[in-house]
């Protein structure tokens, strides 16, 4: 979560990462607070009531189409990117830094567990466990970092589980059927519960379900492992060093991409269209379908990227954009407390909004705490070098306390 170069050299920053990170965190934001910040699947009850005009359906399809996995793909990528200006930075000073960066992850274990007791959708500890993967990819050739992603991508880890699992949960916990009486019984929680009632479920069970999330036929660990390896190949290519200069490279991503997307979206309406009106996925053609449906989310991702890109070298779309960078210098800390923020207003601890308001609320609210957010980073980091959970990820990284108040 943290920037690019801050590991190692922080006056060396690229502003179009900091600023990409920052576009991405917003999106992220934007899909869990219009989710209600459940982390699960949602009873039928809930979907009707955030459901109630044809705004609230444009917002659903918004997301779906835009959002939904593809600002997550692009953190990914943001992370693998990072790990490696950190591993090359240390590098070009005749250091290793894969130890240093272990240790790393180690921390973000610890401040993602404590996230994660507010959002069981969590992702830090996520990146924790699945960044150690990266520590030996770092000196593998880029024709197997490409082909190994090709094969994550494909979902290779998908097929593996089915085989054994045949669609069933790899480790002890929830049904994630709509309206099963374990999705019923966590949206009480959240719902009625105290914040302890949160904690108790979140801290152990909670990473039950994102584990069988992850790891199980829907396979977002695969795709994630697979946005870290081209993040790190990506840093390889120093693209964002002089992206200026790679017009032909964007303009094939772009229409590569977009072809991508047609043929997948049409092998995935073929696919779960087949399947008639009740979808299951313990056939071997869902599992086509959700390859198909991962396929469609990373050519997005990737039209996305180009996109943004493409806007950000001109000078109008530069000036606009990189107002998201100093929000990208604080994703850690800003990510941790925008789910304080939603969990509050939303579960029952709180002011327990939880399925009381339509999509086009939680959109405005959402809007309301990236724009508040991005003006508090702004503000912050002229007076301070770094955020909060920077300053405090940084200082534990290296076991130095660095200074935190700018020099007027």
């Amino acid at each position: 979560m943290e920037s690019s170069a801050q590991g190692i050299l922080p006056k060396n920053r690229i502003e179009i990462i900091d600023a990409l990170r920052g576009f991405s965190l917003a999106g992220i934001v934007i899909v869990h607070m219009v989710e209600n910040y459940i982390g699960a699947p949602s009873p039928s009850s809930f979907n009707e009531a955030v459901h109630q005009g044809i705004g609230d359906d444009i917002v659903d399809g918004f997301i779906g189409f835009l959002l939904r996995g593809k600002f997550f793909a692009l953190f990914s990528f943001l992370f693998g990117l990072s790990f490696f200006i950190q591993m090359d930075n240390a590098n070009k000073k005749g250091e290793y830094f894969g130890g240093r960066f272990l240790w790393r992850l180690i921390l973000l274990l610890i401040i993602g567990y404590a996230h994660s007791l507010f959002y069981g959708g969590d992702i830090l500890t996520i990146y924790a466990i699945l960044g150690v993967f990266l520590i030996p990819f770092y000196k593998v050739g880029n024709k197997w970092i490409l082909g190994i992603t090709a094969l994550l991508f494909l979902g290779i880890g998908r097929y593996v589980v089915f085989y054994f699992t045949q669609g069933g949960n790899v480790f002890p916990g929830m049904d994630f059927t709509p309206d099963s009486q374990d999705v019923k019984n966590y949206y009480a929680i959240l719902k009625e519960g105290t914040l302890s009632d949160v904690f108790a479920y979140n801290g152990h069970q909670g990473h039950l379900n994102k584990a069988n999330f992850q790891l199980g036929v829907f396979g977002r660990a695969y795709i994630t492992l697979g946005f870290f390896l081209m993040g790190l190949f990506v840093g390889r290519m120093g693209f964002f060093e002089r992206y200026t200069d790679m017009k032909k490279l964007i303009k094939r991503t772009w229409i590569w991409s977009l072809v991508l997307f047609l043929v997948s979206g049409g092998l995935m309406a073929l696919t779960f269209g087949s399947m008639g009106g009740n979808v299951t996925f313990d056939k071997w053609i869902a599992m086509f379908g959700l390859t198909s449906f991962d396929l469609n989310n990373v050519a997005m991702t990737f039209i996305l990227l180009s996109v943004f890109v493409i806007v950000y070298k001109r000078t109008g779309g530069q000036k606009w954009l990189s107002k998201f960078a100093p929000y990208g210098r604080m994703a850690l800390t800003n990510y941790f407390f925008q789910s304080i923020i939603g969990t509050f207003l939303l579960f029952g601890w709180g002011l327990g909004y939880l399925g009381e308001l339509r999509n086009i609320y939680t959109f405005g609210i959402a809007i309301l705490i990236i724009v508040l957010q991005m003006v508090i980073s702004a503000w912050w980091l002229r007076k301070f070098r770094y955020g909060p959970l920077e300053w405090l990820w940084r200082s534990a990284t290296f076991f130095k306390i660095f200074p935190m108040k700018r020099n007027s």
